[in-house]
């Protein structure tokens, strides 16, 4: 798997490729320029585990200590440079072959069982997540991820493309952020629903036992016209192309809609959660 800062390794080492790489040249060029690791750290305002982690790549390399180790072995920028391979990235990394195949498909279909789906999530509803992050993220990396949710929200526009989401009504009862920032979320899903090429639709509660029970997932279709499905867990995002899979995932989908409220029933469910806030 890949991280904030880079792919891992495939012998199960879990830091980041680009932390690792970047630590070991800020150990290499104060060794070779005879400065100890507490000088560095005295000079960067840091403790020594802390420079130690960053030497290792258990850590990331703070811009300022690469900047101070830089100046102080003499590395004329080779080190400072390394910041801008170091900046968080918008998504998690197992999902960018998800992210590619949603950006070229000509439709897409998504079941939701606890959130409000990423292409339809306001600023303050995805802020509420990032900051519930366990293990927490630094301001940095939840600012880049809030900034690469919004803007994959662009897909919406594509009134060529359709779009279809079926969400658990426990997702909407679930308050994310305070209840100015839920109702905007509310309230949006509403406004988001209305052209023609978005359908939104609510899983009652009440409807009991049915396909989606197994966990929430998605639909692509190609512009060749396959399929593809993918979904997703905590620590891991999973694309399937084989036909006896994805098919599975259109015979749940199917199932779903023929059990969720249709597009204006649930608008009007969704605009009655939103007035009782």
């Amino acid at each position: 798997m890949a991280g904030n800062g880079g792919n891992r390794n495939g012998n199960g080492d879990d830091r980041p490729m680009a932390w690792r790489y970047a630590g070991d040249q800020m150990k290499r060029w104060r060794e070779a320029a005879g400065i100890s690791r507490q000088a560095l750290a005295d000079e960067a305002g840091y403790g020594y585990d802390a420079i130690k982690g960053m030497e290792r790549g258990v850590r990331k390399a703070q811009a300022h200590v690469l900047r101070i180790a830089d100046e102080m072995s003499g590395a004329q920028g080779k080190l400072a440079a390394a910041v801008e391979f170091l900046r968080p990235e918008p998504f998690p990394s197992y999902s960018h072959d998800f992210m590619h195949a949603e950006s070229d498909a000509v439709a897409l279909c998504c079941y939701e069982t606890q959130f409000v789906p990423g292409l339809l999530q306001t600023t303050g509803y995805v802020r509420a997540l990032l900051a519930a992050h366990c293990p927490p993220l630094d301001d940095e990396t939840i600012e880049e991820r809030i900034k690469g949710r919004l803007e994959r929200q662009a897909l919406l526009s594509r009134q060529t493309k359709a779009f279809s989401f079926v969400m658990e009504e426990a997702a909407l009862r679930r308050q994310v952020g305070d209840i100015d920032s839920w109702r905007d979320q509310l309230l949006r899903l509403v406004e988001t629903g209305r052209p023609r090429h978005v359908n939104i639709q609510v899983l009652p509660t009440d409807r009991g036992v049915h396909a989606g029970l197994r966990g929430p997932f998605t639909l692509l279709k190609t512009p060749d016209h396959e399929y593809l499905a993918y979904e997703e867990g905590q620590e891991m995002g999973v694309l399937y192309s084989q036909p006896e899979k994805v098919g599975n995932f259109i015979q749940r989908h199917e199932m779903i809609l023929r059990q969720a409220l249709n597009p204006d029933e649930s608008a009007r469910f969704i605009s009655k959660l939103a007035e009782e806030l």
